[in-house]
């Protein structure tokens, strides 16, 4: 049995630990946000890196916290959860997040994360430990965020095309390099409200499994909500250049136009998840936005064999991280 002292420093590094994965899901996931401001030259990568994180912690302000309410509470029964569980689930996350970024490979910290929790619950309690409600929405959303980036992208160009179709090409360009520090910005609002939100839920579960916070609470101490915004800014700010190229260019070729589509498609599909309290890929939806934007233009100009490879690193993207967290879950067991 802990002390509470032994406790205590035990929870405050599982803290440490998630505002790490939280810092890494900024740095992993600010491609999402300025691949494409920078691969149209609107902006220089320090410039892009510093606006993105701006919005991303504005988005404090901005978004209810529902996403953090359904990590915190809608996942895993909190009877199951405790510190092992926890660490499980970090480690699970993190490992996956590194792998992908070595390999420019821009997979889904959310769902690495979600997929670290349900590892970590299962080698502790099974499967009947999950809370299927939760599992099945953000399951359903692997494949309906990119749908929805997809249709809300390619109906964007398809009106703005219509809209500006007596405009001189050159005239449209310069439109749009205004623009698309809108909708750059929309778009990393949203990835900082839903996002951020993640690293609440998982500290907010830790806290109230170990008694430092009530399962009745409807929110969780504000030290970890201004801590998690922070964390995902800072991280956003050093950037993830390996998969700025993918998103920004291997994928389509971008215009500012095409960018400008691409990110409000992806800002009103993160919108309309937050509301819903979702934990949805802010990867999925932008790379299915995009894939939108070059479709409308031609079918060929999507490079559909890298978009293929994105694909299966999104379905492997629970079960993989789920494996790592059972075995650290187990690890630590022993160790601890």
């Amino acid at each position: 049995m802990m002390t509470m002292q032994v406790a205590l420093w035990v929870i405050i590094a599982l803290v440490v630990l998630a505002l790490l994965f939280d810092f890494m899901n900024g740095f992993h996931d600010a491609a999402n946000s300025i691949a494409t401001v920078v691969s149209t030259g609107v902006l220089r990568p320090t410039q892009a890196v510093l606006f993105a994180a701006f919005f991303n912690f504005l988005a404090l302000f901005i978004f209810h916290l529902s996403v953090a309410a359904t990590v915190g509470k809608g996942i895993a029964d909190k009877g199951v959860v405790d510190v092992y569980v926890v660490f499980g689930a970090l480690v699970g996350a993190i490992t996956w997040n590194v792998i992908t970024w070595l390999y420019g490979i821009p997979s889904s910290s959310s769902h690495a994360l979600i997929g670290g929790i349900v590892g970590a619950v299962m080698a502790k309690a099974g499967a009947g430990a999950l809370m299927a409600e939760g599992i099945l929405r953000t399951v359903i959303f692997i494949f309906v965020s990119p749908l929805l980036g997809y249709i809300f992208g390619s109906l964007m160009m398809v009106l703005v095309a219509w809209i500006f179709r007596r405009m001189h090409p050159s005239r449209v360009d310069r439109w749009f390099r205004r623009l698309q520090l809108v909708s750059a910005g929309a778009y990393s609002l949203g990835h900082g409200g839903n996002d951020a939100q993640k690293t609440i839920g998982i500290i907010w579960m830790l806290l109230i499994s170990t008694g430092y916070a009530a399962g009745s609470d409807k929110m969780p101490p504000t030290w970890t909500i201004i801590a998690c915004y922070m964390a995902i800014g800072a991280g956003t700010m050093f950037g993830g250049w390996r998969i700025v190229k993918t998103m920004g260019q291997k994928i389509t070729k971008l215009k500012p136009v095409g960018g400008f589509c691409a990110e409000t498609g992806g800002a009103i599909t993160l919108f309309i998840a937050t509301a819903m309290g979702v934990p949805v890929s802010t990867t999925h939806t932008i790379t299915g936005a995009i894939v939108g934007v070059g479709s409308v233009q031609r079918a060929s100009a999507v490079r559909w064999g890298v978009a293929g490879n994105i694909v299966w690193a999104w379905i492997l993207t629970i079960p993989a991280a789920a494996f790592v967290a059972s075995i650290a879950y187990w690890v630590s067991k022993q160790l601890f």
